[in-house]
């Protein structure tokens, strides 16, 4: 194109064929870019390609419409194109705008339009219309290029201020609309002139909307289409807003300043009426803006004032002072909330009613907030001080200061009474660590106190001192749990007695209670000496719960601080130690030593080992068997457990005890229920007359469906109910007596057999007897060792003996081992007997073989 104008070419010709050209390419390219976008993005890729049609037929049709001064049907087809252009702009440019934001707007455009033209009219146009001396052609040539100026002055700050992806698309736009208004200017001036268009002036459209062809395919553009969305990079902000708002006044200023260096001559009506119009739109504008101005003041106070009654109506203090504290303005809420008249305190200090060791920090506080280094942005400080009410009390308070209220040097203070809340968080802190039933500190207060002193204080002067409460579970069953919270209450206030006031005491949990000793050099005798007046302090005095007086003991262990030994193992250690004198009876003060820990580490695991045993079955029975005295004949087998670990023998003694402790001994008793019914039973079916005995645990006792258990096993077995008998221990049926012979006595409704075991070496044996239906009673092996040598023993046997035949019970001599022993249980009138010299414990297959022979040899 360039070239062929320079040679000589007809302008308008050589314009229409390039411009259609590249308006088509355009509108092709648009086209087919707009299907691969998002669907959002469509339209203004559709309206800009629509543009650039109907700007090729403008543009083909010029040469043929000719170079006359009035508009033709192509200039309308352009201005059309115009219109669509500045539409797909405003797509491209995505954003969605209020109808006072538009309005505003348009009267920016039209300022920046009239400023333009006026403008021109000194530079260039006034001349021109002298020349022409016909005003309404002038006007009519121009209409065209000032309505496209009015288009491109109205999307451009719509389209530069844009957030959109498809910005670069608007801009693009926007530059073939101002590429497109110069070249209508620049035609429009030339058709006045009656000479050709600058050869310039008929580049740039083409150029501009080949640029907009490209756009859609090249960087960006292209991974919106591909992509369909992306972040906008649009350079938009604050500044750019501010510039374009100010572009309309700067040019208003200067088509102002140039118009009235140029008064010479008679007044145009047509530019009058523009310059009209423009003074017109200002002096609208500054009454909106100050309209505005004053809307925005009301609703400043207005706020400001909602916001303190809002304030005051939540119980908070508005005040106003300054930097220094001088109040300026006092609410009324300091009446209700601190007892002063609002009057009272404007002019004074709010130093003068803060507490003086909070004064300094809120006095640098407030002095940080005036030396700012950016006072035109609001700054908050919260602040918590006490403050002096009428009646002389220090409140705990919480206030935040606000600066630069209504645009002053000035502090909007709200402060708040937080007393009840302080309360509130005291009591709550309270709560957390002290307990509830007794007052005293708890667990977690003293395991944090324990390592306070451990980290601040030498190792060997400090101890712990575990104590607990013997029997008090049987208070709790007896008189309930009420009861038994006032108890701890009052073991709570003797155990505070007994302690020294340096020393914490604290409730462990339960029936447990801590004392954390912080002693001097003596610290080994001070804390067995605070032990020991422990134990006294519980013991001394029976204690009065319901009505009744209960006595009751404590066992008690110490354990001394080491170096390095951190606060939970100090505290393990007096457990341990505590825990050991319980094992020993109670009543009673033990020192920590190494090998307790040892020993509960063992009990531990050998509790892990029989749960792993009873699902490995490494346990057998074995029978020890028990023979009518008189006749040598085998009457029944005892069912003893054996443990062995791997090819180590594990006595019983040292596992049934952890077996109880940790509730194995319920499966395990079970396990040897069912084994030894079934093996008893296949001897019975053999036609041996024989009967089965077993222990019984207090655990399995109480095992929930007890009963039912050994209902199902002699079921399952097919051993008659008769045939089993149940040995219980004294001890047992004197703790939780009541349970004990309920249960017992549901298994002798089953036609079980029931004996005592050890019989003689408890204290309630002969009570017992009377209440619960018993078939047997064995005599404990301490007295039958005695036979023979000790008179006292041999008494005491021979009179058991005689009490089970006057009650009608059977009598079974245990521990028989040597023949004296035999001989005089027979001369007594023992029924039956059982030890080493009848028979040892053996396997299953050794009791078959001892029945075969029926025992011929005793006798002998």
């Amino acid at each position: 194109m360039a070239a062929a104008l320079f040679a000589g070419a007809p302008a308008l010709t050589t314009a229409a064929v390039a411009g259609g050209l590249a308006a088509l390419l355009a509108a092709v390219s648009l086209l087919v870019a707009s299907v691969r976008m998002a669907p959002q993005h469509r339209p203004a890729a559709r309206w800009l390609g629509s543009a650039a049609v109907v700007w090729l037929f403008g543009v083909v049709l010029r040469p043929v419409a000719g170079s006359s001064l009035a508009v033709n049907f192509s200039d309308l087809l352009v201005l059309v194109a115009t219109v669509l252009l500045a539409g797909g702009c405003v797509l491209a440019a995505g954003r969605a705008m209020h109808a006072r934001v538009v309005l505003r707007q348009l009267t920016d455009a039209y300022l920046c339009a009239a400023a333009l033209f006026l403008i021109s009219w000194v530079i260039a146009l006034k001349p021109l219309y002298l020349d022409v001396g016909d005003s309404s052609t002038f006007m009519i040539t121009l209409v065209p290029a000032l309505v496209s100026l009015l288009v491109t002055c109205a999307v451009g700050p719509v389209v530069v201020t844009a957030r959109s992806p498809l910005w670069p698309l608007g801009l693009a736009g926007l530059a073939v609309l101002a590429a497109a208004t110069i070249g209508e200017l620049a035609g429009a001036v030339a058709r006045l002139g009656g000479v050709e268009p600058p050869r310039w002036s008929l580049l740039l459209a083409p150029v501009a909307f080949l640029l907009l062809a490209a756009l859609p395919w090249s960087g960006r553009s292209a991974r919106i289409i591909d992509a369909g969305d992306e972040e906008s990079t649009a350079p938009t902000g604050q500044i750019a807003a501010t510039l374009i708002a100010i572009v309309p006044l700067c040019l208003v200023v200067i088509a102002a300043a140039a118009t009235l260096l140029n008064l010479k001559g008679p007044p145009v009506t047509g530019v009058a009426l523009i310059a009209a119009s423009v003074v017109v739109i200002l002096v609208v504008r500054v009454f909106v803006l100050v309209t505005a101005t004053a809307r925005m003041r009301h609703l400043v106070a207005l706020g400001d004032r909602q916001l303190r009654e809002l304030a005051e109506s939540t119980g908070d203090v508005v005040l106003v002072c300054d930097y220094e504290g001088v109040v300026r303005e006092m609410g009324a809420g300091v009446e209700v909330t601190y007892g002063y008249r609002p009057d009272d305190l404007v002019g004074g200090s709010i130093f003068d009613y803060i507490h003086p060791e909070d004064v300094p920090g809120i006095q640098l506080a407030l002095r940080q907030m005036g030396l700012d280094e950016d006072p035109a942005e609001p700054g908050a400080c919260l602040i918590a001080c006490r403050v002096r009410a009428a009646d002389g009390t220090w409140r705990p308070t919480e206030s935040v200061a606000t600066r630069h209220v209504g645009g002053e040097e000035l502090l909007l203070v709200t402060t708040r009474d937080v007393s009840d809340e302080e309360a509130l968080r005291n009591q709550v802190a309270h709560l957390t660590f002290h307990d509830g039933v007794t007052g005293l500190p708890n667990r977690a207060y003293f395991e944090e106190r324990t390592r306070e002193v451990l980290e601040g204080r030498q190792a060997g002067r400090t101890a712990v001192i575990f104590l607990d409460l013997d029997g008090f579970t049987s208070v709790n069953d007896s008189v309930g749990h009420a009861s038994g919270d006032y108890l701890l209450g009052q073991a709570a206030r003797r155990l505070r007695g007994a302690v020294r006031p340096d020393d914490t005491l604290a409730r462990w949990g339960g029936d447990e209670f801590a004392v954390l000793v912080e002693t001097g050099p003596e610290a080994a005798q001070g804390a067995v000496d605070v032990a020991e007046r422990l134990v006294r302090a519980v013991s001394q005095d029976p204690f009065r719960v319901a009505d009744r007086d209960v006595a009751l003991t404590a066992s008690v262990g110490v354990a001394f601080a080491e170096d390095g030994v951190p606060a939970g193992d100090l505290i393990r250690n007096a457990d341990v130690a505590m825990a050991r004198a319980k094992e020993l009876g109670g009543r009673r003060v033990e020192v920590f030593a190494a090998h307790m820990h040892a020993d509960v580490v063992r009990r531990l695991e050998l509790a892990a080992d029989l749960h792993r045993a009873l699902v490995e079955e490494q346990f057998a029975i074995e029978y020890q068997p028990v023979v009518d005295l008189a006749t040598s004949r085998v009457t029944a087998v005892e069912a003893l457990v054996r443990w062995w670990r791997g090819s180590v023998f594990v006595p019983p003694e040292q596992f049934l005890g952890p077996a109880e402790d940790t509730g194995l001994i319920v499966p395990l008793s079970e396990w040897i229920l069912r084994e030894a019914c079934r093996e008893v039973a296949a001897w019975r079916a053999s036609s041996w007359d024989i009967g089965l005995s077993l222990n019984l645990s207090a655990r399995q006792i109480t095992a929930p469906r007890f009963v039912e258990t050994i209902a199902e096993a002699l079921e399952e077995s097919g051993l008659p109910a008769s045939a089993l008998t149940l040995e219980v221990i004294e001890e047992m049926l004197v703790e939780d007596a009541e349970e004990t012979i309920s249960r017992l006595s549901e298994l002798r409704a089953l036609g079980v057999r029931l004996a005592i075991d050890d019989f003689g070496t408890g204290y309630a044996s002969l009570a017992f007897l009377r209440q619960l239906p018993v078939d047997m009673i064995k005599i404990d092996p301490s007295f039958v060792s005695g036979l023979g040598r000790d008179e006292t023993l041999t008494l005491l046997t021979r009179t058991i003996v005689r009490l089970g035949h006057d009650l009608g019970l059977i009598v079974v001599a245990e521990g028989i081992e040597r023949p004296e022993q035999l001989e005089l249980l027979r001369e007594m009138g023992c029924t039956r007997g059982q030890g080493y010299l009848v028979a040892r414990p053996m396997a299953a297959r050794g009791v078959d073989s001892l029945m075969r022979t029926n025992l011929t040899s005793l006798g002998s």
